[in-house]
């Protein structure tokens, strides 16, 4: 797409259903004998790989009684051919979630080889470790894995070296139905687990939340169905403020709401962003000029890492020297070099920063980004690199001055609904190329 930027967005925009929760939710439906309805499913390409993988195993899916409902019967699910689950799973890693359900549900589970965006190494380790403590037999293919239940799965206690958010998902969906008590402990707490938490509930599930990142779940032998409106998106919330404060716009996002983002909206407060709470939505705006931050990503309810990427193009704008820890992913600086084209001050530090006083302990995947402010932005040749460096990309395209090209925006599909319909209600000034 061709974007001529320096002009403020001004505008609202709606954000839906999360995309981390509503495709987990998914995938959960296989677990119930009777239909789910699914709300506020955002029309998303993340979305389609897991209703199509749920039809290919025989799940009958269909609208539902109001816009982004989606209805889910699993009374036919059967197994699937793995090339079916590989052609249909493209480059998405939710197919490894599927295999606590299906393993209840037929004995043996098909997972392709997974996907994704390139941010950095995310092994499916922590998976395949915890479902082998359920009981299941993990075969490695070439291709893929096959995963067999021959003696069922039963409850396990389970400790998570790190407190990753597939893996606690991969836990929760396993140890629902599994025979027998299961103690999960390290989990990730994020708000979108606990809304998963909610759907297994109303399921049937017996789940309880215990001090100290502490998961207790009772196996049942049978789930129901479930009636659940999605928790809304706090990553697209937060994208579309960091949109506001780095342009100079006034952006309102209907659907967002504060609890979710007490973090986020701290830090967008310090770095001389204005917002205002409002019963259907979240006003953005700059108040004065941007000021530097400190900021370290970290697991919930720390300072999201999908936050960072957008936050970084804002503070390319901010007087003085700002400093953005990555402790999650330690391939996601990256982005930062279409900016630094753009005329952005931005040192890398591959392994991290070793002085001040941190909030999060250093990891060592660390990297460090070191922010020196304000510079003008002007237009490039830009490749997008993943989904949240490219909707920074966009947002910096829209912050320069001059015309940007950015090339590989269709990836911007998997997380932002309608995301060229939403730009232009904000007065974005671009054209789709090709």
């Amino acid at each position: 797409m061709a974007i001529r930027g320096g002009r403020p967005l001004h505008g609202r925009v709606d954000v839906k259903g999360a995309k981390n929760l509503a495709t987990k939710a998914m995938v959960a439906t296989l677990l119930g004998e009777t239909a789910s309805t699914l709300r506020d499913v955002p029309d998303l390409s993340d979305v389609a790989v897991v209703r199509s993988l749920l039809e290919v195993h025989g799940v009958r899916v269909t609208e539902g009684d109001e816009p982004g409902a989606l209805v889910f019967d699993p009374s036919d699910v059967e197994s699937a051919h793995f090339e079916e689950i590989d052609a249909h799973a493209g480059a998405s890693r939710i197919p490894i979630l599927f295999c606590g359900p299906l393993l209840h549900r037929l004995g043996q589970a098909f997972i392709p080889d997974l996907g994704g965006c390139r941010i950095g190494d995310r092994p499916i380790d922590f998976h395949l470790d915890a479902l082998r403590k359920f009981g299941a037999v993990v075969e490695k293919l070439p291709s893929g894995i096959r995963l067999s239940a021959p003696n069922g799965l039963k409850g396990a206690n389970i400790h998570l070296p790190y407190p990753s958010v597939g893996a606690t998902e991969q836990v929760l969906l396993t140890a629902v139905r599994a025979q027998g008590q299961t103690e999960l402990r390290n989990a990730a707490i994020e708000p979108e687990i606990m809304d998963l938490i909610a759907v297994l509930q109303k399921m049937g599930a017996i789940i309880s939340y215990e001090p100290n990142r502490v998961i207790l779940i009772e196996g049942v032998s049978t789930l129901r169905g479930y009636d659940h409106r999605s928790i809304f998106d706090r990553n697209e919330a937060a994208s579309w403020a960091c949109a506001a404060l780095a342009t100079d716009g006034e952006i309102f996002v209907g659907g967002a709401k504060q609890q979710e983002m007490l973090t986020f909206l701290n830090v967008f407060r310090k770095a001389g962003g204005w917002f205002d709470v409002r019963e259907d939505g979240i006003l953005f705006r700059r108040e004065g000029e941007l000021k530097p931050v400190i900021v370290e990503t970290d697991v919930h309810p720390g300072f999201m890492t999908d936050w960072q990427q957008p936050l970084v193009v804002a503070l390319t704008q901010a007087h003085g020297r700002s400093v953005v820890h990555e402790t999650v992913y330690e391939n996601r600086m990256g982005f930062t070099q279409a900016l630094v084209k753009m005329g952005a001050d931005i040192v890398v530090h591959p392994h991290g920063l070793q002085d001040g006083p941190r909030r999060v302990a250093r990891r060592d995947l660390e990297q460090a980004a070191v922010i020196t402010g304000p510079t003008p932005l002007h237009g490039a040749d830009i490749v997008v690199p993943d989904l949240r460096g490219g909707y920074s990309h966009v947002i910096a395209a829209l912050t320069a001055t001059g015309e940007s090209k950015v090339s590989g925006v269709d990836i911007l599909s998997r997380g932002y609904e309608k995301f060229l319909d939403k730009l232009t209600a904000l007065g974005a000034d671009f054209d789709v190329i090709g």
